[in-house]
């Protein structure tokens, strides 16, 4: 199949829609992320943050985000929080907030998963800033483990690509186990 080349745009990879949460003015308030991913198992998670959101404030006010995986079923509020400004509108009732004990960011309830980062670096680029977190806490409802782990269908994310919001479909493999069967037919 003939390749085409296209316009730079790079939103077009799925990515998971995450809401980042941060203590601003002594009041819980999310944005909608979609730049966020995992650097490292040290664990470390990225997020990238326009460097004139309220939620940036909060976030180098205090060291700390949390990184909250919303269901599919939450899409109105996922969105909601990306549509309006909690310079302008307060957010903080919008969802249940809850701390760990550390207490410096607040993490949604609602929400299957929940991940308290440590910042541990932040770079500016283009008017945003990307903070490197350290993954201090993690939450997850039990009804969304499988033996004690995370399951992505039960979690059930949203997921990004360009313009619009997708679901996860079902596992097409392991990692780490589908490409042995070429490594054995090389080798044999």
């Amino acid at each position: 199949m003939e390749k085409v080349k296209i316009k730079n745009y790079p939103m077009v990879n799925p990515t998971p829609i995450v809401l980042a949460g941060a203590d601003v003015n002594g009041k819980p308030n999310y944005a909608t992320v979609g730049a966020f991913g995992v650097v490292c198992q040290g664990p470390i998670f990225y997020i990238s943050l326009k460097d004139t959101h309220f939620t940036t404030i909060g976030v180098k006010e205090n060291g700390y985000f949390s990184v909250n995986i919303p269901s599919v079923d939450m899409i109105q509020k996922t969105d909601y929080c990306g549509l309006v400004s909690g310079k302008t509108t307060d957010k903080s009732h919008l969802f249940s907030s809850f701390y760990d004990e550390i207490g410096k960011a607040p993490m949604i309830s609602e929400c299957p998963m929940n991940f308290l980062c440590k910042v541990i670096q932040t770079v500016p680029i283009s008017g945003f800033e990307v903070f490197f977190g350290e993954i201090v806490s993690t939450f997850a409802r039990e009804n969304c483990l499988t033996d004690g782990v995370p399951d992505p269908l039960k979690i059930n994310p949203t997921l990004g690509m360009g313009l619009s919001y997708y679901s996860l479909g079902p596992s097409v493999g392991a990692v780490f186990n589908e490409g042995v069967k070429l490594i054995k037919s090389n080798n044999g």
